[in-house]
């Protein structure tokens, strides 16, 4: 069951002007939308969403309790202002947790790479979140990518990730996670002379030909 309660207020007048009153008094513009329910304009206090996202992360089944009744969401959309990237407006939808949903899961590096750092090699983050199914009491705040036995050249794809049990995803297991590449100054160093030696045909070539003309 959900740890956090949001109590969300109905009967807000929708609109821009009256969202900025909302969130000038400490309250979020929100939408409660799901299984049958016609979507509601509800709002809900900014630091008690802020407490629970920060805990849980976006992927955490709240219980939403709107005008005497209580439901369990999930925060589906949060928009933010584009510079202070605090959460402007958010879309809850409700679920069961007996039904499976899509979630977007951040991947996140584990472990240190060491024979990578000993070839002064570089790891590339290629694909930073994985879009999983599963019923929303299982999904995890992040899914880790362990990058100890990686070396120089080598790679680990999303088939390569340890799953937790009861979820799958869709995503093409050749899908690159993370990649280890030779530091860019050596592979600069290596096709250095491989540019010379292609070069050295050409030279000799003109060295001949000017020599042929002074003869």
């Amino acid at each position: 069951m959900p740890e956090i309660t949001l109590l969300a207020e109905v009967g807000r007048t929708t609109g821009s002007a009256e969202s900025r009153r909302l969130r000038h008094g400490g309250r979020i513009p929100a939408i409660v939308y799901g299984h049958g329910m016609e979507p509601l304009s509800i709002s809900i206090g900014a630091r008690d969403l802020r407490t629970a996202l920060s805990a849980h992360g976006v992927n955490q089944v709240l219980s939403l309790q709107v005008d005497g009744a209580t439901h369990l969401v999930l925060a589906r959309q949060l928009q933010r202002h584009p510079v202070r990237r605090t959460v402007s407006h958010v879309d809850f939808q409700v679920v069961r947790t007996d039904e499976v949903v899509t979630a977007e899961v951040p991947l996140v590096i584990v472990g240190t790479a060491a024979l990578v750092e000993q070839e002064r090699g570089v790891l590339e983050h290629t694909l930073t979140s994985l879009t999983i199914r599963t019923t929303p009491t299982q999904i995890p705040e992040e899914i880790t990518v362990d990058v100890t036995d990686l070396e120089v050249g080598g790679a680990i794809r999303v088939g390569d990730l340890k799953l937790p049990a009861g979820i799958r995803t869709e995503v093409d297991p050749e899908e690159v996670v993370v990649v280890a590449t030779a530091a860019r100054a050596e592979v600069a160093a290596e096709e250095a002379p491989a540019e010379a030696e292609a070069a050295e045909p050409g030279e000799a070539e003109a060295s001949g030909g000017r020599a042929a003309e002074e003869s």
